[in-house]
């Protein structure tokens, strides 16, 4: 992103020349690429999710048990 929009976004900093112009990534975009992320990211978290197994009972429950915080409303589980 700052090789596109600069240091810090500071005009003129910028060095996408040297890395080779704008589209230097099979042709995607620095500002569209987060999306190429966020699909990687979700196809990760499903695989392992699906590859690893459940976390033991004693986990399960320590998470069930933490408190929650004053204030919020108490998640269900049903959305």
């Amino acid at each position: 992103m700052f090789a596109h929009k600069g240091i810090f976004f500071i005009k003129g900093t910028n060095f996408l020349p040297m890395i080779g112009g704008a589209n230097s990534f099979f042709g995607i975009t620095p500002e569209a690429f987060g999306a190429v992320g966020t699909m990687v990211n979700f196809a990760v978290a499903f695989l392992v999710a699906k590859v690893t197994k459940e976390p033991p009972a004693h986990i399960q429950a320590m998470v069930e048990a933490m408190p929650i915080p004053r204030g919020s409303k108490l998640v269900t589980g049903s959305h």
